[in-house]
């Protein structure tokens, strides 16, 4: 997979800081640009919103749709795509270093993601080898979790993590997501986490909590 067409925004010039959104199944970059354009950080920020490959997902009748992995069954009924999933995680990563390249330390960016977005961020940014400034994951899950101990990377061992869940999710089940969190606490990653009484959705609120950790996890360089 050759470097990734991407949706991208800047709050100000000369950027100090970055953030990568990966969007859900089915989406595009453009799914999350009302989001992040609505959030206020103080400070020049470049966002950069990938587009996912078109590929069959088995789940859906193997139509082809934008997504980052194949799902072959409901909420982690079926067998991971551990090659997709696996394949896509070094396109982040590449992205990841590409900010990196264009003068933002990797101490300054924060990597995102909703639903196959969030398994994403959490699957690449833990095993990213140098620090970055956080990890967000909404209404998603874990993916290859078994394996996350034994390949997640020494420099990103206590990075921030913020963790968001409708409590009534229809896609991501709420379990799936507790057992997640459960998974991170108990590796002892510190997560931020919160819940909102939403489907499979984000909520005001839910943006309102995520700009706050950001203003804390990306406070301005001195």
């Amino acid at each position: 997979m050759s470097q990734l067409d991407a949706v991208e925004i800047e709050t100000g010039p000369s950027p100090v800081a970055s953030m990568i959104v990966l969007h859900g199944l089915g989406a595009d970059g453009h799914d999350f640009e009302p989001v992040v354009r609505s959030l206020s950080l103080a400070m020049p920020v470049r966002f950069v919103l990938p587009h996912a490959p078109v590929i069959p997902v088995t789940v859906n009748n193997g139509f082809r749709m934008r997504a980052w992995y194949d799902i072959t069954g409901r909420d982690g009924a079926g067998r991971e795509d551990e090659a997709g999933l696996r394949g896509s995680a070094a396109v982040v990563q590449a992205l990841l270093a590409r900010e990196e390249e264009r003068g933002v330390p990797a101490e300054r960016i924060v990597l995102a993601g909703f639903s196959q977005g969030c398994a994403m961020s959490l699957l690449a940014g833990l095993r990213y080898p140098r620090r970055l400034a956080g990890i967000v994951g909404l209404s998603g899950y874990l993916p290859l979790a078994a394996t996350t101990a034994a390949e997640r990377s020494a420099a990103n061992a206590g990075v921030p993590i913020f963790l968001a869940h409708g409590r009534h999710d229809e896609i991501v089940s709420f379990e799936r997501a507790l057992a997640s969190r459960d998974l991170l606490q108990a590796l002892e990653y510190p997560v931020r986490w919160h819940e909102y009484p939403i489907g499979h959705a984000v909520s005001p609120q839910e943006i309102a909590d995520l700009q706050r950790w950001l203003l804390d996890t990306l406070a301005a360089p001195e």
